[in-house]
């Protein structure tokens, strides 16, 4: 039996169809086969998925000019808390319970003198980001508020508790998202203060 033009016609657009109810099984095969990656990546390599790269690193910090924290007693958080010093900036909120966890590690790190802590305090309600301080002590050395999370996105900020290190000349040296711990100090943050460090000054 002969095509007609018709059904020479139908065959490309059926395929098509078929073509286009296949592409959101590739996307999500694709999505599933880079987090099995990671996974595989984090269980046999030792590899922090925590670790997360940013386009930022390498870069110069995008500019600080927030607010006080009200009722803390700490400078805004702007561009000259920064300028000229090695420089974790913390984002946290009282809600976070991660953050909660890791400030007892940020009140340590505070006790080195080559290191300047700051923070933005994200989507937070200002009697509640005191109380918090008020209950685990205060590591900041300038608190800029960001209700809206502007600041975060313009850091782009992953999920909180996240930490950029930031060297003198305000170029953007590490980050990491989530808590840190042991393993995130000894293989990550600490490293990277010591070559901070150990660069000579421009």
């Amino acid at each position: 039996m002969s095509e007609t033009p018709e059904t020479k016609t139908a065959r490309p657009r059926g395929f098509g169809r078929y073509a286009l109810a296949l592409l959101p099984l590739i996307v999500f095969g694709g999505i599933a086969a880079t987090a099995a990656k990671m996974l595989y990546d984090q269980d046999f390599h030792g590899k922090n998925i925590a670790e997360i790269p940013s386009a930022l690193i390498g870069t110069k910090a995008p500019s600080l000019n927030l607010p006080p924290l009200d009722g803390a007693n700490l400078p805004a958080l702007t561009d000259a808390s920064i300028n000229g010093k090695l420089t974790l900036v913390n984002v946290f909120a009282s809600w976070c319970i991660p953050c909660r966890d890791e400030h007892p590690i940020l009140k340590e790190l505070a006790k080195d003198s080559r290191l300047n802590i700051v923070a933005i305090n994200y989507k937070d309600k200002n009697e509640n980001a005191l109380r918090f301080l008020g209950e685990l002590g205060n590591p900041y050395k300038a608190i800029g508020v960001d209700p809206n999370g502007k600041a975060a996105i313009d850091w782009g900020v992953y999920g909180i508790p996240e930490s950029y290190l930031v060297g003198p000349d305000g170029t953007i040296l590490y980050k990491r998202v989530g808590p840190f711990d042991d393993i995130s100090l000894k293989e990550g943050l600490f490293p990277a203060m010591q070559k901070a460090l150990e660069k000579p000054a421009s």
